[in-house]
């Protein structure tokens, strides 16, 4: 309408985080716009650009949609170690040669936000998001594609910390191998551009998945989906990618000398809960059962193993310690505990668990 662009104009002079929002927008349409770098990755030319491009778009979109709602419950925990890694990575902006301090297995700080970026892509391209990320898919299927997923074939639960594959595994090849290989190939890529194209192609895709609806609402969330070799509640997928970007927003805050405090006891809860379901699942019905208990606010009790005989041990641990042993960073041999009973029994549990570590 005549005069509209006036008023937006004088708007957008007022209001900061509109005007943000316009820059946040007009930052995609560029993108839209220039050329392909060189003619290699996901497709060469223009074409594979524009198609990242909007996948780009499409994720701002749904992030600025009018009326957007808080994340339902089961999302909290993500949106909240998304917002806390943002912070911590902005704060490089002062200081961008650290960008290339070493952090965990061989990445540096570029390297665990690509990371990410492939962790997530597996959920984003389930839910029907498109790539970030140009970089290329000589493997077959990305993991979101199909039915059950690239990556939702085999139910033996994670365990990648123990695969070593290159960039060429096949798509018939196990789960963890191809999950291996994304990896190294996202890695590898995101290092051939400026790190904070990474830090914007992660946290698009992450705003992306907050704000699709699966994200608000709690009933479609509740249908399940195979990712990982999972078959879990679409719901505890964004527990699980809220508790690896927990993790690794810890080991980037370790290797930068800043203190990440755990998340909150509400989104401990919801860690705990399905790390105690999971490793129930991975210890199964015949493990001589074990009485877990969870010390602090977030904590409680559980049996796992066999409901058809006596509790055997008893296991006291703090919530913290539990999960960095899910999360592949403690040993057994390194975390305080309380523990009575058979030993056996108890060691067994504790070995399960850091089995499961594959992040």
């Amino acid at each position: 309408m005549p005069g509209d662009d006036a008023r937006v104009r004088g708007h957008l002079h007022d209001c900061a985080p509109c005007a943000a929002e316009a820059q946040r927008l007009r930052e995609t349409v560029r993108l839209l716009d220039e050329p392909a770098p060189g003619g290699t990755g996901r497709g060469a030319g223009r074409k594979a650009n524009a198609g990242m491009a909007r996948g780009r778009l499409m994720a701002a979109a749904r992030a600025a949609r009018p009326g957007q709602g808080a994340p339902a419950p089961h999302a909290e925990p993500y949106a909240g170690a998304v917002a806390c890694l943002d912070a911590l990575l902005r704060e490089l902006d002062r200081e961008p040669a650290r960008w290339g301090t070493p952090v965990v297995h061989d990445w540096d700080v570029q390297g665990t936000v690509a990371h990410l970026v492939a962790a997530d892509e597996v959920l984003a391209e389930r839910l029907g998001l498109a790539p970030v990320t140009e970089a290329g898919t000589g493997l077959g299927p990305v993991p979101g594609a199909g039915p059950e997923g690239d990556f939702g074939d085999v139910g033996t639960g994670p365990g990648g910390r123990a695969c070593t594959a290159g960039p060429t595994a096949g798509a018939g090849a196990p789960w963890e191998l191809r999950w291996t290989a994304r990896t190294h190939e996202v890695v590898a890529y995101e290092h051939t551009r400026p790190p904070a194209e990474t830090r914007e192609a992660w946290r698009t895709q992450a705003h992306g998945l907050l704000a699709l609806p699966e994200a608000g609402d709690g009933q479609l969330a509740a249908m399940a989906t195979t990712l990982m070799g999972l078959r879990l509640p679409i719901a505890d997928h964004y527990v699980i990618r809220a508790f690896e970007t927990w993790v690794h927003t810890r080991d980037i805050g370790r290797a930068l000398g800043r203190t990440v405090p755990p998340p909150p006891p509400v989104h401990l809860q919801r860690f705990l809960g399905l790390a105690v379901r999971i490793l129930d699942l991975a210890l199964g019905p015949d493990a001589r059962p074990v009485l877990l208990s969870v010390e602090g606010e977030a904590g409680g009790d559980w049996v796992l193993g066999s409901d058809a005989e006596p509790i055997a041990a008893e296991l006291v641990l703090e919530a913290t310690d539990f999960l960095l042993l899910l999360g592949g960073r403690q040993d057994p041999d390194e975390i305080a505990r309380g523990q009575a009973g058979d030993a056996a029994a108890a060691q067994r549990l504790l070995e399960t668990a850091t089995s499961l570590a594959w992040l």
